[in-house]
């Protein structure tokens, strides 16, 4: 991954987190909202303007690819350097968790 994609990613937003997160497997943009409001119970909702913005974006950076149709909707799937970007972001949130709960502190 390179510098450019690691400044614009690093800290990711939380929709561009779930957006990326969903697409393990190919959706369209109306199914990874459908999800992700499943998955925080209604807590984290993706309007369509920032759906497909971020989607439009992150397949312009390379983060994912358009692999298909469905019912005349755009399939998407996360690539090669979308899970790369994903795994930075997990562990960045799994130290703040950690360092939140004063793990291997020496204070």
């Amino acid at each position: 991954m390179n510098d450019r994609i690691k400044r614009i990613y690093s800290p990711m937003t939380e929709s561009g987190f779930y957006i990326l997160f969903c697409l393990k497997t190919p959706k369209h943009g109306y199914a990874i909202s459908q999800l992700v409001k499943k998955m925080t119970a209604g807590s984290v909702t993706i309007g369509a303007g920032t759906m497909y913005g971020t989607l439009s974006k992150m397949e312009k950076d390379g983060l994912i690819k358009f692999c298909g149709e469905k019912e005349n909707r755009k399939l998407y799937q996360i690539t090669d350097t979308g899970h790369e970007v994903l795994s930075n972001e997990i562990s960045r949130i799994e130290r703040l968790y950690k360092n939140s709960k004063g793990e291997d502190l020496d204070a």
